[in-house]
């Protein structure tokens, strides 16, 4: 039975390249001294899925990590400027911008004129917003405190002092 099936693959084979089509040839493994498991970006986003992981797990309520930075920048700073909030949470304009639009469509933030710089939006943390930033910190530290958890307490300072220094 499993040969019928292998002359059957072949003749598959066959037929495909009778119609002028190139069989694909494998390209052997090369002596490169490149590693992709070695290299610092791989290992970063192996990293970061493992902490994203944790952090849909653990987090306890629907935000995705940019809505919980948001969440928690708002609730250190109070009140501040669109643009202001994506700086200080690592986001570009467009990312922040649409974080706010889904924030606020929930009814966790709310915009509103600075009245200083009347073209200026202020985005500010609603009742909600903050009851839900409230709920949610105990959690945001214990995902921290999981993700660094194969470390010890020793290995962990010098990790999260090894990677500010690359920011």
């Amino acid at each position: 039975m499993a040969k019928a099936a292998l002359n059957k693959v072949a003749v598959s084979k066959t037929a495909t390249v009778a119609k002028g089509a190139t069989p694909k040839r494998s390209v052997k493994a090369s002596k490169s001294s490149y590693v992709l498991e070695d290299q610092i970006g791989f290992i970063l986003r192996q990293v970061w899925q493992r902490h994203a992981t944790i952090f849909a797990k653990e987090i306890g309520i629907n935000l995705t990590p940019t809505q919980w930075a948001a969440l928690a920048k708002l609730t250190e700073t109070g009140p501040c400027s669109q643009n202001q909030l994506g700086r200080l949470t690592a986001m570009d304009v467009a990312t922040i911008k649409g974080v706010i639009d889904r924030l606020t469509a929930r009814g966790l933030t709310e915009t509103s004129s600075d009245p200083q710089d009347g073209r200026r939006l202020l985005v500010s943390l609603t009742r909600a917003g903050q009851a839900m930033a409230e709920k949610a910190a105990p959690n945001a530290l214990a995902i921290t405190k999981e993700t660094l958890a194969p470390l010890d307490p020793k290995e962990r300072e010098t990790f999260v002092a090894l990677l500010s220094k690359l920011r």
